[in-house]
């Protein structure tokens, strides 16, 4: 679990197919870097201290998550952008936040197409999660685990004491150093680089702290997995699994996770005393632990493969839970075009008496299909009012109404959800869509201008405002919504540009 700047956003440069964001944040660091230097980038760096020494306030320190954030959710082409992957994670995550002390700021938790087996953190409760880890942890106490751990790296705010005395730069800057942090750890011919261009001798200091934080990671993330009703002992058996691997592999295909997370025999050995001390607690996998990993397979290599790696699984038993095994194959079958298989694979999974979320929405996969969007649609529907919190089957339900011309029944399923989460970026572009169907010129602009600010993309919003206005089809009181939208994000926009002037 995380060496603090593989935490901070590990998933940068672990593979060459990473190469290109790894450039792009060398690029920053090196030239921020530069900028910084005559500025105490070379002060020695505090002692660790506790959690309330950090001098990063808390409110620069999501500043800062967000910014790097940004970067991975829209331009990052590993970033998962599926909403049940995501769901999951976020109930997962949220019942470890929960349980977790300290924990005080919102957590998002994401996905990063990666087979490595790895997991990190960034400031501000933002914790991504390679699908390889989600895929080799054998029970949802293994995931959970490290959730638990890269949750203690934020709550107990490492990243902020690591550049607590950088307190003077600019967010670029401190993006930046950050960024050489996590050179540093995942790529280190990369992080030199960036160092020497910057004669930033610092950033290798910070890296001497990692050992202290991993221990204290580990320390109140098994209170976490113990508190949230999870099977302390998975902590140990997860450091052994990885370093079993470690034995059998060469430098070329050591797991990730040991290549940034080093578990050394001291912490296994701790992690197995404090585990000794608790009762043992055996904790049943969740259903859509087993879900997530069966559609995480199904989507790996060529669609045919998929679907004779499922079907044998099914036909030779070879799994934990025969729902899954049949989700997975279904899954297959669908992403290699043979619908009617998919559908008849659908049934026999219902038949094992599998339910949920996840289960619904790939039936109405299935039924669009085969061109039955009233089927899906229905579909839909019914399993909202059994499941009305998830929002991956209401995106599912308004995506398919959409895409049956229904544009006026999505927007009436629209309106609650966009009271109830009015930051919520997919729900303002399913939004605009449906206007834009609608010919509602004016709407459509407004509501995809909330989409750019909710990405942090000001100006872009501003223009969608400025062709809502010049749209023409708008009564007084929209013209005056937009007015008053218009003047507000111009004037963030201002502000924004005068502190990156500082």
């Amino acid at each position: 679990m995380g060496q603090t700047g593989a935490s901070f956003a590990g998933h940068v440069g672990r593979y060459h197919k990473h190469m290109r964001l790894s450039s792009r944040l060398a690029c920053l660091a090196s030239a921020a870097l530069v900028a910084a230097t005559p500025r105490g980038f070379g002060q020695a760096l505090p002692d660790l201290g506790s959690a309330g020494d950090a001098t990063l306030s808390p409110q620069l320190e999501r500043r800062l998550g967000e910014s790097i954030m940004r970067d991975i959710r829209f331009r990052e082409p590993s970033y998962v952008d599926d909403p049940e992957v995501s769901e999951y994670l976020a109930m997962l995550g949220s019942r470890l936040v929960q349980a977790s002390p300290g924990a005080r700021q919102d957590f998002e938790f994401f996905a990063i197409r990666d087979s490595s087996i790895n997991a990190f953190a960034m400031p501000g409760g933002f914790v991504g999660v390679h699908t390889g880890l989600i895929s080799t942890a054998e029970t949802e106490s293994e995931l959970a685990s490290v959730l638990a751990h890269e949750i203690s790296h934020v709550t107990q705010r490492h990243i902020a004491r690591m550049l607590g005395q950088q307190q003077q730069m600019q967010l670029p800057v401190l993006a930046a150093l950050a960024a050489a942090i996590l050179l540093g750890r995942s790529r280190p011919d990369l992080a030199s680089g960036a160092a020497v261009a910057a004669q930033a001798g610092a950033v290798q200091t910070q890296l001497a702290y990692s050992r202290d934080f991993e221990r204290e990671a580990d320390r109140f993330g098994m209170r976490a997995l113990e508190d949230a009703g999870f099977d302390p002992h998975a902590m140990a058996t997860f450091f052994e699994k990885m370093q079993r691997a470690s034995r059998i592999s060469d430098d070329g295909t050591m797991p990730g996770y040991l290549r940034t997370h080093p578990v050394t025999i001291e912490r296994i050995a701790d992690a197995q005393n404090r585990a000794a001390s608790l009762p043992y607690r055996q904790h049943p996998d969740s259903a859509e632990f087993q879900l997530v990993r069966a559609k995480l397979r199904a989507e790996i290599g060529e669609p045919r493969d998929a679907v004779s790696y499922f079907d044998a699984v099914v036909r030779e038993r070879r799994y934990a839970s025969e729902g899954a095994a049949r989700y997975g194959l279904a899954s297959a079958l669908l992403r290699a075009r043979r619908a009617r298989d998919a559908d008849a694979e659908v049934a026999r999974l219902r038949k094992t008496g599998a339910e949920g979320p996840m289960i619904e929405a790939l039936a109405a996969r299935v039924k669009q299909a085969l061109g039955d969007q009233d089927s899906a649609a229905a579909l839909l529907a019914d399993a909202r009012k059994r499941y009305p919190n998830s929002r991956a089957l209401l995106y599912a339900h308004v995506g398919v109404l959409h895409d049956a011309g229904r544009d006026a029944d999505a927007l009436g399923a629209l309106n609650e959800p966009m009271r109830l989460y009015p930051k919520d970026a997919t729900l303002h572009q399913l939004q605009a869509k449906c206007y834009a169907a609608l010919g509602k010129r004016l709407l459509q602009h407004q509501a995809q201008a909330e989409v750019y600010a909710l990405q942090g993309s000001l100006p872009a919003a501003i223009e969608q405002l400025q062709l809502a206005r010049r749209a023409g089809d708008g009564d007084f009181y929209q013209l005056s919504v937009v007015d008053a939208r218009l003047k507000e994000l111009r004037s963030q926009h201002a502000a924004e540009v005068r502190d990156a002037k500082r």
